[in-house]
């Protein structure tokens, strides 16, 4: 029995379960914090643009340093967790995320934005994988860890769409200053729920963090992050994208050699070399591509083409918002159980790629109704079926002591997803618009954004299809068991 679950063990029952579920809240709010920030900024940047005068080339590093600094210091921050003890990363990730918060918010100039959104994605990188792994370790019933995933994976896909109708919601009645100063809320509700209801928990060994193994991770990922964030501004080859992908990927190799033979390393292999955990990383990085470029495409298709403001582009994404929760519980709570993360994840990543296949039927004078409700209802039914239960399995029958780097991999997943989907299909997006101008006119112009949509969305069908295939082949038969803590 670990710390937290001997903690709350020594509670009578019926408060021990009460104080399992406030906790759970608090968690939940921390987590919607930082994946509504993931996409809180993006309708607001005409705003904080024309308020601080940066150009439009400057204007994706507001969201690039968020990137960077999350992706590359996550298996650092999931790691830290698990040395030093989640309630305190936890806590510190809270407070250091809305101080920085408050600091972007105030910016009177570009660079201190910048240095704030890069400051808040290394406050998240501490935050997140201290709150999936306290989740792990306060729900050890397959019964409550079910509804307890279902819950956090329903935030973790819904928040993104949520924080389009909060971004426009803000930016239109308030400023885009408030998009920032919101996490401050957010924050201070989230830090009193954890000082009264989270357990201390310290870890029995010693305080041994692996340096090499830190920074061979760190900046790998920061590399291939950086790499796709600037395959999507400029050309695939240009030196700053495939020589920071190369570098990435060599990094990255370095370490998983560095890891199968250091004594205590930063991610112990036993980790990624589970079959389910394995079809788990696979199928967020995939469902996390899907949807972040769907909300990326349809933001610019429903404010350009059909011509929405922020608010109500925000409205429009309710539907999926709704749909993403309604699965996610769905799948924990009822599917899981009985038939195990393989028939689930696989169809759910299969409904996925049939909903991109019909947006890629967008059109220059389609309806919201027409071409839009219908795929994004899909969309979010698909993949909440695959979200929830796939975090749910990535960070099953790890030991205690590994909880937290264990989270920090599944969100690595994820982060990735985004990161790359967003470039990879604004890249191909582009690419297929300059070339409809170029045999049609600058006259076409209309045609040839429903064309570069249109394509962008048939290589997310493919991809989705694909880790429906893969993610189909690694998991195992049948339900999740109780296994021996690996």
């Amino acid at each position: 029995m670990n710390a937290v679950e001997g903690a709350v063990s020594a509670i009578p029952a019926p408060a021990a379960g009460r104080r399992r579920w406030l906790a759970l809240g608090v968690i939940g709010i921390a987590q919607l914090m930082v994946v509504l920030d993931l996409t809180v900024m993006n309708i607001a940047l005409p705003s904080a643009q024309r308020a601080l005068h940066f150009t439009t080339a400057d204007r994706q590093w507001v969201v690039t340093a968020y990137s960077l600094a999350f992706g590359s210091l996550l298996l650092a921050g999931g790691k830290l967790g698990d040395l030093v003890g989640r309630r305190t990363t936890f806590l510190v990730g809270l407070v250091g995320f809305a101080g920085v918060s408050a600091v972007g918010g105030a910016s009177t100039n570009f660079a201190t934005l910048v240095a704030a959104r890069a400051c808040q994605g290394v406050f998240a990188a501490i935050l997140v994988p201290s709150s999936l792994a306290l989740l792990i370790t306060l729900f050890t019933d397959p019964k409550d860890r079910a509804t307890a995933f279902g819950v956090f994976g329903a935030i973790a896909t819904a928040g993104g769409a949520i924080g389009l109708l909060l971004g426009g919601a803000l930016t239109d009645y308030l400023s885009w200053r408030w998009t920032l100063y919101v996490n401050l809320a957010f924050a201070a509700v989230a830090f009193l729920g954890g000082v009264l209801l989270l357990d201390r928990h310290t870890t029995p060994t010693k305080f041994r963090l692996d340096v090499p193994g830190l920074l061979l991770a760190s900046t790998g990922l920061f590399c291939l992050v950086f790499g796709f964030s600037n395959a999507a501004t400029h050309s695939w080859h240009t030196p700053l994208t495939w020589g920071f992908l190369a570098a990435g990927g060599a990094l990255l190799v370095a370490f998983a050699l560095w890891i199968a033979n250091a004594a205590d390393p930063l991610l112990p292999p036993r980790i990624l070399l589970d079959r389910n955990r394995g079809g788990a990383n696979v199928a967020v990085f995939v469902a996390s591509l899907s949807l972040f470029a769907t909300l990326f495409f349809l933001t610019f298709y429903i404010q350009r083409t059909l011509n929405y403001s922020p608010i109500k582009t925000g409205v429009a994404f309710l539907p999926i918002s709704a749909c993403l929760a309604i699965a996610a519980n769905l799948s924990t709570i009822v599917l899981m159980p009985k038939l195990g993360p393989r028939p689930v994840i696989t169809s759910g990543l299969l409904i996925a790629s049939g909903a991109m296949a019909w947006l890629a039927h967008l059109g220059p004078h389609t309806s919201y109704v027409g071409g839009v409700l219908g795929p994004i209802v899909v969309a979010g039914l698909g993949l909440g079926l695959v979200v929830a239960p796939a975090i749910n399995t990535g960070t099953f029958g790890v030991a205690p002591q590994d909880a937290g780097v264990a989270s920090a991999t599944v969100t690595v997943s994820q982060q990735l997803g985004a990161s790359i989907g967003t470039s990879l299909l604004n890249t191909i997006f582009a690419t297929a618009v300059a070339s409809y101008i170029t045999a049609h006119g600058t006259a076409a112009t209309g045609s040839a954004l429903a064309n570069g949509y249109d394509t962008a969305f048939w290589w997310a069908t493919g991809i989705a299809a694909g880790g429906a295939v893969v993610a189909g082949l690694l998991f195992r038969s049948g339900p999740l068991s109780n296994p021996q803590t690996q």
